[in-house]
């Protein structure tokens, strides 16, 4: 699976970073991906992350 983040809908709540460590990280005042290629381990991490996410702004494929 991938994941995606878009930048200008980050509002930089950290709930991603909170979540799922091993995939994102704050950069500044906004989340970035440490990498778009989902480890099937971290998935449902990963998933979680995205509905944490108060700005719709993480996207799973």
């Amino acid at each position: 699976m991938k994941v995606k983040l878009d930048q200008d809908a980050c509002v930089g709540s950290k709930d991603c970073v909170d979540t799922c460590p091993e995939i994102f990280k704050m950069e500044g005042e906004k989340a970035t991906l440490l990498m778009e290629d989902v480890p099937r381990e971290l998935e449902d991490k990963c998933k979680s992350a995205a509905d944490a996410c108060p700005a719709a702004a993480i996207t799973i494929e």
